[in-house]
């Protein structure tokens, strides 16, 4: 098992292969926080298109928050139909509304940019149906808080490269990999950005393209073969000819 110093090392090597590969991006997200917060869980396990496709609807529909707030549950599950599970998305964005009328009397979390990263995270997290994916994505993108979003492609690439182990989950995943980076919204938002690209392009669920892949030289599951032990998501045995 490699030192916490080596995968430190390790880490920001794939990190500045991917800065290389894929240049180095501004932060940017939606212009609101608000959509930043509910877009972010609209896009649970579903494609950018379809999380954009559900937020429009809904906000045509709905156009101010007390409105989403209060519609009748399966209007709104309907207006969000485009994004995968709205019967489990719609109570959630419904829940969590409710609450932030209920503790700040509006729904804008702008106020989060005031408070320390430790705060912010803490008053988040004990919203309902916000995880650490969805409040550090918020923190990262709108209010350039140093912290660090670890979605399934991020949490993938990292695992096969070897900088966390098989059974780490994302949630941990959060704390580990941020550990090995420099505390800097630029730094963080980049290695998110990169990763997230990079599974979904190249280090992909099934079949990833290995002979196109900058870290494929740093790889654990490339230099083993493609050992399953090395990812929690392996590759599907290729059907034969």
């Amino acid at each position: 098992m490699q030192s916490s110093s080596n995968l430190a090392h390790k880490t920001l090597d794939a990190h500045q292969r991917l800065n290389e590969h894929y240049g180095i991006q501004p932060i940017q997200g939606y212009s609101d926080p608000m959509h930043e917060l509910i877009g972010t869980i609209l896009s649970h396990r579903t494609t950018h298109a379809n999380e954009v496709m559900a937020y429009r609807t809904m906000r045509e529909r709905f156009p101010q928050w007390e409105q989403v707030r209060d519609a009748p549950l399966p209007d709104l599950i309907d207006a969000i139909r485009s994004a995968n599970y709205p019967e489990i998305k719609a109570p959630y964005i419904q829940n969590l509304l409710t609450h932030l009328f209920r503790e700040t009397g509006q729904a804008n979390v702008d106020f989060l940019g005031q408070l320390s990263t430790e705060d912010a995270m803490a008053w988040l997290t004990k919203l309902p149906g916000i995880g650490m994916k969805t409040a550090t994505i918020l923190l990262l993108f709108k209010f350039q808080k140093p912290v660090l979003p670890v979605d399934t492609h991020v949490h993938r690439v990292t695992q096969r490269l070897g900088l966390i182990g098989p059974k780490v989950s994302a949630e941990k995943a959060h704390t580990i990999l941020l550990s090995y980076l420099p505390l800097d919204a630029l730094v963080l938002f980049n290695f998110h950005k990169h990763f997230y690209w990079h599974g979904q392009r190249v280090c992909t669920w099934y079949f990833p393209k290995c002979s196109e892949c900058v870290l494929q030289t740093m790889c654990d599951y490339y230099q083993s073969g493609g050992t399953p032990v090395l990812s929690s998501t392996p590759t599907r045995k290729k059907p034969a000819k």
